[in-house]
C-alpha cells in the first residue's frame, strides 16, 4: 500500500506543476489573441484540461478485459465527471475564495455573469437530455443517435456563442491578462510558437500525470476491495478532474474569478455534451440506480448554480457549501448501496 500512496503523491505533484505551467500558457494565449476571460477559461482551459477524463472512458470502453465492466466504468466515468465538477469542484472554488480572502481583499466571487449563466444553461440542457435518453429502449437506436448528434451540435453552438460574446466583454474590461511572463520566455524570446510549445508540454504532462494517478488509484482500490462502480463514479473522476480543480484554485488565488469559474463550468458543458455523445454511440448507454442518483444530484447542483447566477447579487463563498453537501450525500448513497449488497 505504501508504494501505491507514493505513486499517487508523485503523480499529484506532476499534475500540480503541469497545471501551473498550463495556466501560465493559457493566459498568454488568451491575451495574445485578445480573447475575453470567458473564452480563455470556458473553452481553451476547459477543453485542454478535459483531455485526461476524455481518455479514461475511451480507454475503459475499448481496452477493458470484460465488456460489461468496461462499459460500466466508461458510462460511470462519463457521467461522474460533470457530477464531480458541479459538486466538489464548485465547493473547492468557494473554499479557496474563503481561504485566500485576505490575499484577494474580498471573500465574494465575481465571475462575469453572462458567461456563467450561459455555461450553466447549456450544461443543464445537454446533461439532462443525455440522462433522459438512457431510459429510452435500446431498440430506439435512431432516437439515441439523433440525441447524440444533437449533443455534439449543442457544444459547437455553445462555442460559437461564447466566442461571439468575447469582443463586447473585452471592451467592458474582461480581456484576458497575463499575471506573469511566459515561463519558457525566461529561456527563449517570447513568440506565439513558444506559447503553443509550452501549452503542448503542459498538456502532455497533465495527461501523463492524470493517467499515472488513475493507475495508482486503481491499484489502491484493488487493495481496498472497492467495487467497480464506486471506482468509476467517485475515485476516477477525482483523479481526472484534478487539472480543472488546480487550475481554478490558482486563478481564484490570483483574483481571476471569471477564468476560475469558467474553467469549471466550461468543462461541465464539454463533459455534459460531447462525452455523453461518445457514450451513446459506443455503449448501450443504460444506467443503474447508482449512476441515476449521481445524475440527479448533478442536475440539482446545476440548478442551484443557476439560481445563484440569476437571483444572488453578491456571490459569496458559503453559497457553494451546498455543492459540497450534495457530494457528501452521494458518497453516502454509494456506501449504503455497496454495503447493502
Amino acid at each position: 500500500m505504501a508504494h501505491e500512496i507514493l505513486v499517487l503523491i508523485f503523480f499529484l505533484v506532476v499534475i500540480i506543476a503541469a497545471s501551473e505551467v498550463f495556466t501560465n500558457a493559457i493566459e498568454s494565449l488568451g491575451a495574445r489573441l485578445n480573447f475575453s476571460e470567458g473564452v480563455t477559461g470556458s473553452i481553451f482551459a476547459a477543453v485542454g484540461t478535459a483531455l485526461p477524463e476524455t481518455m479514461v472512458p475511451l480507454v475503459a470502453i475499448f481496452g477493458g478485459n470484460s465488456r460489461h465492466v468496461s462499459e460500466e466504468v466508461g458510462v460511470g466515468a462519463i457521467l461522474g465527471a460533470p457530477f464531480m465538477l458541479a459538486t466538489l469542484a464548485m465547493f473547492l472554488i468557494g473554499a479557496a475564495a474563503f481561504k485566500f480572502a485576505g490575499r484577494r481583499k474580498r471573500q465574494s466571487i465575481t465571475p462575469e455573469r453572462t458567461g456563467f449563466k450561459r455555461d450553466i444553461e447549456f450544461f443543464l440542457f445537454a446533461f439532462t437530455l443525455a440522462f433522459l435518453v438512457a431510459f429510452a429502449p435500446y431498440e430506439y437506436r435512431l432516437l439515441r443517435v439523433f440525441v447524440a448528434l444533437m449533443l455534439v451540435l449543442t457544444y459547437f453552438y455553445y462555442v460559437l456563442e461564447t466566442i461571439k460574446a468575447s469582443s463586447a466583454l473585452v471592451k467592458d474590461g474582461h480581456a484576458t491578462e497575463e499575471s506573469k511572463g511566459l515561463y519558457l520566455g525566461l529561456i527563449i524570446k517570447e513568440h506565439m510558437a513558444l506559447v503553443l510549445l509550452q501549452l503542448l508540454i503542459a498538456l502532455a504532462l497533465i495527461i501523463i500525470g492524470a493517467r499515472g494517478f488513475v493507475g495508482g488509484v486503481e491499484g489502491l482500490a484493488e487493495i481496498l476491495h472497492l467495487p467497480v462502480i464506486a471506482l468509476a463514479l467517485l475515485i476516477v473522476p477525482i483523479a481526472t478532474e484534478l487539472p480543472e480543480k488546480i487550475n481554478s484554485l490558482i486563478w481564484i488565488r490570483s483574483g481571476k474569478d471569471t477564468m476560475a469559474v469558467g474553467n469549471i463550468t466550461g468543462a461541465m458543458v464539454f463533459q455534459g455534451s460531447l462525452l455523453p455523445a461518445i457514450g451513446i454511440f459506443l455503449t448501450p448507454w443504460t444506467i443503474n440506480v447508482t449512476v441515476a442518483a449521481s445524475s440527479v444530484i448533478t442536475i440539482l447542483a446545476g440548478l442551484w448554480l443557476y439560481y445563484i447566477v440569476l437571483r444572488v447579487k453578491k456571490i459569496t463563498a458559503p453559497l457553494f457549501i451546498l455543492n459540497g453537501l450534495l457530494y457528501i450525500a452521494f458518497v453516502a448513497i454509494v456506501l449504503a448501496l455497496t454495503l447493502g449488497h
